[in-house]
């Protein structure tokens, strides 16, 4: 059966669980889960498809069922909460608190790579290192960054970095950076980027306003989309930011670090006739 410490989404847990649970016995079922669990089977379906949530007081019906121990019971209810949280504090908090349940090896890891998205000059100065020589001069360093930072905070984050292996000194005694590209797994990330973004958010409020305008690039669009669109635009998103890393790659000149931020969210409520007819197409 999978590992509840290997999920940050009890939705996906719940729904790994269902599959290899009915390859096994096959009376497994919706219907047999909701009557064990006394919910409607309809809404049972929805929590697995993760378009509803649990509540608290059925939580304990699903330790029963899963047959969790103590400790996955524990972890079982944070993660209903921290599915469940409205504000990106409540987030954080329920989130910190998943982190030390998981028994695997690589939590420290983890948590070292939560640490680096909690503060966006972690990641500038890993691209200012880039064409930036940098021994022991804070001071220096940290000018280099924009908006500027303290020297304490440059030091800091020279002190992360090298934890993660994400710099190192050379020959020379200089700091260089071990590669040029960095992404993040696909069990935790959200949480840490989503206060990694948020931060980004502000710099380029500020940086519309104290950027001149020949060394920035803004620009918005307000477009209609169906649900078949919406997707052919995040497709094309990513596309490009391939098309970006192919431009970095070829980079041999490096003289500055920028941040490229894209953004795609909706500014109005779909109609309910619009998302049948999408439905009815597939």
């Amino acid at each position: 059966m999978p590992n509840i410490f290997d999920y940050y989404d009890y939705h996906k847990y719940l729904m790994d669980y269902y599959k290899e649970k009915k390859a096994q016995q096959s009376f497994f079922s919706y219907r047999y889960m909701s009557q064990r669990l006394g919910i409607d089977p309809g809404y049972l379906v929805k929590v697995f498809q993760g378009k509803k949530n649990i509540t608290l007081e059925s939580v304990q019906k699903f330790v029963d069922l899963l047959k969790l121990s103590k400790k996955e019971a524990r972890y079982f209810e944070l993660l209903t909460l921290f599915c469940k949280a409205k504000t990106h504090e409540e987030m954080t908090g329920y989130f910190e608190k998943l982190l030390p349940f998981t028994n695997k090896s690589p939590v420290k890891i983890e948590e070292k790579n939560y640490e680096f998205y909690k503060k966006w000059y972690y990641s500038a100065i890993r691209e200012i290192l880039a064409f930036h020589k940098f021994k022991d001069n804070y001071d220096e360093l940290a000018a280099t960054v924009q908006p500027q930072i303290k020297a304490s905070e440059a030091k800091k984050a020279i002190d992360l970095l090298g934890k993660l292996q994400l710099i190192r000194k050379n020959e020379d005694g200089f700091y260089e950076v071990t590669s040029r590209f960095m992404t993040t797994g696909e069990s935790w990330h959200s949480i840490a980027i989503r206060q990694y973004q948020e931060e980004m958010l502000v710099l380029a409020k500020d940086a519309l306003e104290k950027i001149p305008r020949d060394e920035r690039d803004f620009s918005t669009m307000t477009i209609s989309l169906s649900q078949d669109g919406f997707n052919k635009v995040r497709e094309g998103l990513k596309q490009f930011r391939h098309q970006i890393f192919e431009i970095v790659e070829k980079e041999n000149h490096v003289d500055c670090a920028y941040q490229l931020n894209f953004q795609v969210f909706p500014v109005s409520k779909k109609r309910e006739h619009q998302t049948e007819l999408v439905q009815g197409n597939d």
